[in-house]
């Protein structure tokens, strides 16, 4: 479990292919907190996808996309030196900033629109239909592993408001038109889509 606050942005050292899985190894920065104290087994986020620790080398780490994960996120289109979203799982005692997020990523989704607002940033993400349809104005949406908020909500794409913090700590500030990004839509949307549909025979299923 974790909740969308990224502690760093690592980058990546390594990409090995293993047929339609792949080997990620990431240099993490000394920012991140409790760096050092990293141990193989590890649950780590990476752009919100959470990932298992299998190699530490120093202030490297790898990890292991296998074809699910490849398939369902933008793990796959990752090169040498590109920046990632980095979040440790969340401790019992930690204080919960941002919403409850799985690091299960539902599907990739497209950079629409990147509009600025003063020193705000609005985005506007293009997603399937079934996403949005777990999606309200003032909840809760994850984008590369960042918890954001929804500002609008259409059949087919969202929007949401970044600040300067937001935009210089994540990817989320490198991000233009037509880059795909991890979409992972609030847990209390599944659920609720799921009673929803599953107890009124006039909702469509999904």
């Amino acid at each position: 479990m974790f909740t969308g606050l990224i502690e760093a942005l690592a980058h990546v050292v390594a990409v090995e292919p293993h047929g339609p899985a792949l080997d990620l190894t990431l240099e993490i920065p000394d920012t991140l907190p409790e760096r050092d104290t990293a141990r193989l087994g590890d649950s780590i986020a990476l752009n919100g996808c959470c990932l298992t620790v299998v190699r530490i080398t120093g202030p490297c780490w790898t990890f292991q996309a296998g074809t699910e994960t490849c398939s369902r996120t933008n793990l796959k289109l990752l090169e040498v030196g590109s920046a990632v979203n980095v979040e440790r799982s969340l401790r019992p005692s930690d204080r919960l900033g941002g919403h409850f997020v799985q690091g299960h990523v539902d599907d990739v989704g497209y950079v629409d629109t990147v509009s600025q607002d003063g020193e705000w940033t609005s985005i506007w993400f293009r997603v399937p239909e079934r996403l949005t349809r777990q999606m309200v104005p003032k909840g809760s949406v994850t984008v590369d592993g960042v918890s954001l908020t929804l500002v609008h909500v259409e059949d087919d794409r969202f929007s949401v408001a970044l600040i300067p913090h937001t935009l210089q700590v994540t990817t989320l500030g490198q991000r233009k038109r037509g880059d795909i990004v991890n979409i992972e839509t609030d847990v209390i949307g599944k659920y609720m889509e799921k009673m929803l549909t599953g107890l009124s025979p006039d909702l469509p299923p999904r």
